[in-house]
Order: C-alpha cells, then sequence, then structure tokens
C-alpha cells in the first residue's frame, strides 16, 4: 500500500495480561476461517474515486468467491470494529485524537478533498471501514491459531505504525494482530511467542517494522521496490530479511528471490509459531504506484508459494490483501484464494 501524520506522542495504553480483547469473537465450525464485512468498503458521494485505490475491491473478491461456488455469505467470519480500547493497545492517544481533524485523515488517505469535510463524516464513512478492518485481522490471526490458516479479505495497512499512519493506512492492523497474540489478549492458550512477518506488498512496510525496532520476537521478511514510497530508512533495521528489488522486475526473477529468502527465513533459527503474510498485489503490471511487473499468474504463484511453505511445516498463516490499485485486482485475488483450494492448501469447515 502506498505522507505521514502525527509523530510520537503520548505512548499507547500500557500493557494488561489480563485484557481480553472483545475482538475475539466465536467462530462456529461452520464457517470458514475467511473473514470479510460489508462495512469494508468505503463509497461515499464518487469520493473514493479520486484515489487510485479500488476501495470496493474487498467487497467484490468475496462476490467472486461466492460466485465460483467456494463458500455462501453466511459461511463468512464477520468481525467487530475496533474499539478504542483496543486501539489504545498499540497506538498513541496523540494520533488517535489527530485523526479527529479531517486535514490529518486527508494526508494519511492522500486525499485533499478529505479535508474540507466534517469530522463526523470522516469518521463515519473513512475511518469506521478501516476500523472494521482492523478487527478483520486481529481475528484472522487467531483463526489462523485455530485453523491452521486464515484469511481477512481485507487489511494489510502496513505504513501506519503506533503514532503515525501514511499511504491510505490509518491504523496499525498488523501490529496489534501480533501484538494481541504476544500480550495473550486472545487468552493464554491462543498466546504465542514468536511471529514472523511476510510482506510482499510492492512497498517498504515502515508502519509494522518501525513498531518492532529492536524487537527479537518478530522477524520481518519484506521485498520491496526501493525505488517508491516510502523510502523509511529509519524503519529498515527492524527488517531481518531484506529482497530489495527494483521497478519493471518480472515474474521469474521476482519468484525466484522471494522463494529464497522464504526458505532461508523459514529453515532458519526463529522458528515463528504465526506467518503474517501482507500479500500485496500493487506489484502487478500496470499499476501506477508499485512499477513493478508481476502478471497475475505470476500473483497466484507467488501467494501459493507463501501458503506451501508454511502449511508444509505446520506453521499457521494468516493473509491480509493489502494494497492493490487496479480495478482488475479484486479478481486475481479471488482466483489466487480459489487456486489455494484447488492445490488443497486451504480447506472448507469441517460442520455443514
Amino acid at each position: 500500500m502506498a505522507s505521514n501524520a502525527s509523530e510520537a506522542g503520548a505512548g499507547p495504553a500500557k500493557e494488561s495480561t489480563s485484557y481480553l480483547s472483545p475482538l475475539y469473537i466465536s467462530v462456529p465450525e461452520s464457517s470458514w476461517p475467511i473473514v470479510y464485512h460489508p462495512s469494508y468498503n468505503i463509497s461515499f458521494a464518487g469520493l473514493e474515486k479520486l484515489h487510485p485505490f479500488d476501495s470496493g475491491k474487498w467487497g467484490k473478491i468475496v462476490g467472486f468467491l461466492i460466485e465460483a461456488g467456494l463458500l455462501q455469505q453466511h459461511q463468512l467470519v464477520q468481525p467487530l470494529e475496533a474499539q478504542e480500547a483496543d486501539l489504545l493497545k498499540v497506538h498513541t492517544a496523540d494520533y488517535l485524537n489527530s485523526l479527529k481533524w479531517s486535514a490529518n485523515v486527508a494526508r494519511v488517505t492522500e486525499v485533499g478533498l478529505v479535508a474540507m469535510l466534517p469530522n463526523f463524516i470522516v469518521q463515519r464513512k473513512v475511518l469506521k471501514p478501516f476500523r472494521f478492518h482492523v478487527g478483520g485481522t486481529v481475528l484472522a490471526a487467531k483463526l489462523a491459531l485455530d485453523r491452521g490458516w486464515a484469511i481477512n479479505i481485507g487489511g494489510g495497512f502496513h505504513h501506519c505504525c503506533g503514532y503515525r499512519g501514511g499511504g491510505f493506512c490509518a491504523y496499525a492492523d498488523i501490529t496489534m494482530a501480533v501484538k494481541f497474540l504476544q500480550r495473550g489478549y486472545a487468552g493464554p492458550e491462543s498466546q504465542i511467542q514468536r511471529a514472523m512477518i511476510v510482506d510482499l506488498d510492492a512497498h517498504q512496510g515502515n508502519g509494522h517494522e518501525r513498531d518492532f525496532l529492536g524487537d527479537k520476537t518478530v522477524f520481518i521478511l519484506d521485498a520491496y521496490n526501493v525505488q517508491i514510497y516510502p523510502g523509511d530508512n529509519a524503519a529498515k533495521p527492524a527488517i531481518s530479511c531484506s529482497v530489495d528489488l527494483t521497478a519493471g522486475v518480472g515474474d521469474n526473477a521476482y519468484l525466484d528471490e522471494v522463494s529464497k529468502a522464504l526458505e532461508e527465513s523459514l529453515n532458519g533459527s526463529f522458528q515463528p509459531q504465526l506467518v503474517l503474510y501482507n500479500a500485496g498485489t500493487d506489484i502487478m503490471d500496470g499499476d501506477p504506484l508499485g512499477l513493478m511487473r508481476i502478471t497475475p499468474n505470476g500473483i497466484i504463484r507467488r501467494d501459493e508459494l507463501v501458503f506451501r511453505a508454511c502449511r508444509t511445516r505446520g506453521i499457521p498463516v494468516v493473509m491480509v490483501t493489502s494494497g492493490g490499485y487496479q480495478r482488475s485486482n479484486a479478481r486475481v485475488i479471488a482466483d489466487s484464494i480459489l487456486n489455494l483450494r484447488d492445490k488443497g492448501l486451504i480447506e472448507g469447515p469441517t460442520a455443514g
């Protein structure tokens, strides 16, 4: 996903090992571990068309999956909206308060006209959908522990850290998903110590990297175009395995580099208990911001590569869809999920 709002201020709420997040709702066995809420989609008065990001892509993905017969609407998992109590576990109060000013939200979303809207409209039409995405990522991470895999049809706001947003990323859902499980906010039976973030969006994942600087319990593999936004040198020391790519890279070179980096990372001594896979599709040929030349088939092969690497090792994997700036991305993401099913890398519910 592809410039920065509030800087560090008052810190996030202190950790409470006894805290149990309400975002971890009970999920019936008859549901697929695929998380989606209709509120993910941003649509009002045509304003969403002012950003190259397809802000309705998430609903389109689900529509394609239902059309293909993968699942039915009632078999999806609907998350709750993340509330302030949860957001404050990772974000500073200063940063969250800054979002009460429309001009700050305009900078985060990179849609200038948002600055002209009353903030109550911005909260309802822009930030509330983002908070549903956050709830989806947090819940999907626990579902992956329970089922072996999970997919949040949205999420992946990897440019936001606990104290600032940018690049269409208002909340740090990746950081929240990892830290909540590490801190036991889903209950002690779901607590983990070590997590790996595999960030294959076209852009550097500088948000979660800033949040995990110096944290040896999180391993970050980031493969990104070094010639584009954000170029955040301060965040780079957090990257455990960096795959530096350039504009115009194609399928073969890309998949070879990603495959080698993933195998080396998973075969090393870190041994993650969860892999959070940021599966941005802005690597696709024609994306105006990613500037890479990966074909739709290359994206499908990439996702298969990641899922196969995790599932054959018995490592739970949760996928978030992240960036993707073309109207055709929804179809590619749906086709990739269908391919994972066809290859036996994801499976349906055990009941009804």
